[in-house]
């Protein structure tokens, strides 16, 4: 029999997006199989009744589990260091099984001030009408964000780094906070994936990803997870994801499986990319204010080598003018897509306030630092010259009359 010359747990990243979670498969497949069904059947009611009593282990119903998608949550699991991990049908559908599940009338939840617009819209609009009470407070700051800690804090959530401007928040010092008053701290690593950031090293007690985006990596799929421990997972498994119904479909899981295998070398693609974008965007004069990680004054180089073990391939960037300055950089552009994601294999480029933040108020896009004139980019697989000459002929045609005077000094948050 062959045995491996490494014990799995020791296994480097880059391996494990290959061959996490992968099981022998009875007739030799080398690809997982796609368990394409709804649900499973059982040899006898005995068994049935077995099963739905947790006395026996087996599938039942690809809503309560399956086992392609079992595949997936635990090379992602892996991935992030932690023992389990459920998986959904959406990255929104993994944040709300995930903070439903542990909330109730009564309990306070502390959020980033800057996150995803969805999931803003989840905290400042849905959590309130079940009595559930919410702040928002700039994590950068600790102690405005001990300050803002209550006895009754139950949940501790935040990006890092923040969408859309990529501030960087120090997971384990806020994880310290929460802990202090026993509250879970969930952090989205969406932006990060867990090949250059791991938040249950810092502290985190669970671990978001919009699996839509860098973990699968074409575009062709909507799905979430979340990892933690065992009883944390199971509890979301069988409360909230089940009975929302936010549970992945198997292909969907697939087709992740398959992405995953080249997340390594996507990243290192990604990453070196961005960082030749961002380059080029800070020397453009229209660019009045540049975010990216990657930057050596940027405040994200305090935790690389630590939180960070890369800058990732998301920029934002702030122009010079108004809106309709924006507006006609992005529709200027002939090869970069204007769409809301990030994470595919095309360059996408957006307009927060009015996109993908839209959710905001004006007032707290203002606190959360969100501008008309920001743009964010997910800088893509393609040559990074095709992407760099787009740019510049959209700069070109942003017209004359639109561009201030150059002469700020250049900024980076």
């Amino acid at each position: 029999m062959r045995t491996n010359n490494k014990d799995k747990s020791q296994w480097q990243p880059a391996t494990v997006t290959i061959h996490g979670g992968k099981r022998r498969d009875e007739h030799g497949a080398l690809v997982a199989p796609l368990y394409q069904t709804a649900t499973f059947s059982f040899e006898n009611t005995a068994q049935g009744s077995a099963r739905f009593a947790g006395e026996e282990a087996g599938y039942i119903y690809s809503r309560l589990g399956n086992p392609t998608v079992t595949e997936l949550e635990e090379r992602v699991a892996a991935l992030e260091g932690f023992p389990a991990a459920a998986a959904a049908a959406t990255g929104m559908g993994a944040v709300s099984a995930t903070m439903l599940a542990f909330v109730e009338q009564g309990d306070h939840v502390l959020v980033s001030d800057a996150i995803y617009g969805c999931s803003f819209a989840l905290f400042s609009h849905l959590f309130t009408k079940f009595g559930i009470t919410v702040d928002f407070v700039d994590m950068a700051d600790l102690a405005k964000t001990r300050a803002a800690i209550r006895s009754n804090t139950k949940l501790v959530f935040l990006e890092s780094p923040v969408n859309p401007h990529l501030k960087v928040i120090d997971i384990q010092a806020i994880a310290d906070v929460a802990h202090e008053v026993n509250a879970r701290l969930v952090v989205d690593n969406t932006f990060m994936t867990p090949l250059l950031q791991q938040p249950r090293q810092q502290g985190a007690d669970l671990v978001l990803h919009s699996a839509t985006k860098y973990l699968n990596g074409h575009g062709d799929v909507v799905a979430g997870i979340v990892c933690g421990s065992e009883d944390d997972i199971e509890l979301i498994k069988l409360t909230t994801l089940k009975d929302m119904g936010a549970t992945m479909s198997p292909h969907d899981a697939w087709l992740i499986l398959r992405g995953l295998k080249t997340l390594d070398v996507r990243m290192e693609r990604h990453c070196a990319n961005a960082v030749k974008v961002a380059e080029y965007l800070r020397a453009k004069d229209l660019v009045k204010t540049i975010y990216f990680p990657g930057f050596a004054d940027h405040p994200a180089q305090a935790l690389m080598g630590t939180q960070m073990h890369g800058a990732g391939a998301v920029i934002a960037f702030e122009l010079h003018g108004d809106i309709n300055t924006a507006r006609q950089l992005l529709d200027s552009l002939q090869l970069i897509t204007i769409a809301v994601s990030l994470g595919d294999a095309e360059t996408l480029i957006q307009h927060p306030a009015s996109m993908t933040h839209s959710p905001y108020t004006p007032e707290a896009r203002a606190a959360a630092g969100i501008t008309d004139t920001l743009i964010r980019i997910s800088v893509g697989l393609e040559a990074v010259e095709d992407i760099i000459a787009d740019l510049e002929q959209a700069f070109a045609a942003c017209s004359n009359s639109q561009m201030t005077t150059t002469g700020e000094q250049v900024r980076y948050g």
